[in-house]
């Protein structure tokens, strides 16, 4: 993908991490700043990825493949970068987008077990190269994001083994170590204003200086 002049921020974590939230609050921080700027998220954010989001999400009486799930992430992905993501970084737009091409290396590869590499070389076809300028990320203990989600639905990847959502947090954990400069961790379990502070606190300068 060639250079944009928007800025790309995308939050992770594991389930009941609250970054939906966290997302949107940033969303509503960036508008009373009066800085352009969208929010959407994956899976959805288009009429193709919203289908394809009803598919992976919701429980099934038929299984899903980790391979098949690695195809139909990065095809709601593409169609959203295509058609949502793209568009608004050549306007020069703040995206905030909830979950992105890492959360497919964690949850397919670390948790599922497929080759990371493998994964990799798909996420830079589906994204076209394109990797977010600020990644955070809500780092909680998987037993406390599951009580927290089981509050609100339960969908797929909720009824996972504690195992699963082990991996997930430590694979998380480690891309964020390997790459601390995009990276901002996060502890879940501070108040929800205080997390939307420090979020906002890390991403102002970096949007004043680094939109390309």
């Amino acid at each position: 993908m060639q250079a944009h002049p928007g800025f790309l921020i995308t939050f992770e974590g594991g389930e009941g991490c609250g970054k939906s939230t966290q997302a949107r609050l940033l969303y509503n921080k960036l508008q009373q700043h009066s800085i352009a700027s969208l929010l959407t998220q994956e899976p959805g954010g288009t009429p193709l990825g919203n289908k394809i989001r009803s598919l992976l999400k919701i429980k099934r009486d038929f299984p899903i493949s980790p391979l098949s799930e690695l195809f139909l992430f990065s095809a709601c992905r593409s169609q959203l970068i295509q058609d949502v993501i793209g568009p608004a970084l050549d306007a020069g737009q703040v995206v905030v987008c909830d979950r992105f091409s890492d959360s497919t290396l964690v949850y397919q590869g670390f948790a599922r077990g497929l080759d990371l590499e493998l994964i990799d070389s798909i996420n830079k076809v589906a994204t076209g190269g394109l990797k977010p300028d600020v990644t955070i990320l809500l780092d909680i203990l998987p037993e406390k994001g599951l009580r927290r989600k089981k509050k609100v639905h339960e969908d797929r990847f909720d009824s996972e083994e504690l195992s699963f959502h082990q991996s997930i947090r430590e694979g998380y954990l480690d891309l964020a170590a390997k790459e601390p400069g995009r990276w901002l961790v996060l502890q879940a379990g501070l108040p929800v204003n205080k997390l939307s502070q420090l979020a906002w606190d890390h991403v102002r300068p970096l949007i004043a200086r680094g939109r390309r």
